[in-house]
């Protein structure tokens, strides 16, 4: 009779005290190296509920050199009007599964490394200005993980609320080395800016793409449903543009989506994936005056090189709790 395997449970707030924002930046990047060299992975898959209203959401990725494969599986909405993410992470050899991860606490960490190793692959190297549209969580995450590819001097965030942006420059002036303040427009936080961070759920572009100086480049990481679209068309045709997997353009991109509405790029505006560009197997930016975008929506290759990273620390640290996995050929037994 075949035996159980044994996975590990790593709790949210485990998986919190394992690892720092500039931790998950490695890995990431790692894992979108083995994409841009030929590793599966698909973009998500999205059911919808009208009532209750709601969203179940997967995706998956290999990683051979890694040694891991899985994804995330998320429900949001629904009638708890909240949202919960389960990582399930399997060997790559054996299929046998590694670790159960509880995403919540994760997912603003391995978002943030993935927009960190967009900025580092697509950005100028001399960049000082960085300007955040959004204030919440993600956009914590993007700061803090960006900050650590590039030496920023000034940060200027805006979020519509006042007391949301001003309390996120306070504590991001803690945090960072970059003078923080909060600013009173899109606009004012834009001119000027070097590096451009979207983190909203805006169904409408929040800002102007017209005002993007030459050599800027963009990270907008609310872009994953049709409807949402931060950004213009024209900053999208004014770019190169290089989304996290080029499948997901033409599916839940919602700027690139309503560029290609618009009619202002068609499909072949793809410049490259974000792994092509990391692995050089396609060019990234080519020149200062490049406008740059990475449309990041999230994929399992974030998530999987995140997880695996996890994993190997809780065995080394004795942290998590073992849990059993029946083999399906028990069942034929």
């Amino acid at each position: 009779m075949s035996t159980d395997a044994t996975a590990l449970f790593l709790t949210s707030d485990e998986i919190t005290a394992l690892a720092d924002h500039d931790d998950y930046i490695a890995p990431v990047r790692d894992g979108y190296r083995q994409r841009g060299e030929g590793a599966p992975a698909e973009p998500r898959t999205t059911l919808f509920s009208e009532a209750p209203a709601g969203m179940l959401t997967g995706y998956l990725a290999i990683l051979p050199e890694t040694g891991a494969m899985g994804g995330y599986t998320y429900a949001a909405g629904f009638e708890g009007r909240d949202a919960h993410f389960m990582l399930p992470l399997f060997d790559a050899d054996s299929g046998e599964p590694l670790a159960l991860l509880d995403g919540a606490s994760l997912n603003p960490l391995k978002t943030g490394a993935a927009g960190a190793v967009g900025v580092d692959a697509l950005a100028r190297e001399d960049v000082e200005d960085l300007a955040v549209i959004g204030s919440g969580t993600q956009a914590r995450g993007q700061v803090r993980a960006t900050a650590a590819v590039r030496d920023f001097e000034r940060v200027e965030v805006y979020s519509p609320t006042q007391d949301h942006r001003e309390s996120f420059a306070a504590e991001m002036n803690e945090a960072l080395d970059a003078t923080v303040a909060a600013v009173a427009s899109s606009a004012a936080a834009v001119e000027g800016a070097d590096v451009v961070v979207t983190a909203t759920n805006a169904s409408e572009p929040v800002f102007d793409g017209d005002l993007l100086e030459p050599g800027t480049h963009v990270t907008a990481m609310g872009q994953y449903h049709p409807a949402k679209r931060e950004l213009d068309p024209t900053t999208i045709a004014r770019s190169k543009y290089v989304p996290d997997l080029r499948d997901r353009a033409t599916t839940d991109a919602g700027s690139f989506i309503h560029a290609l509405e618009e009619g202002v790029v068609d499909e072949d505006h793809v410049h490259a994936e974000l792994g092509e560009v990391v692995a050089a197997t396609a060019p990234g930016r080519e020149n200062d005056d490049d406008i740059t975008v990475f449309d990041s929506g999230g994929t399992a290759i974030e998530t999987v090189a995140a997880g695996h990273m996890l994993y190997e620390r809780a065995t080394e640290e004795g942290v998590g709790e073992e849990i059993p996995f029946a083999p399906a050929s028990r069942a034929m037994d």
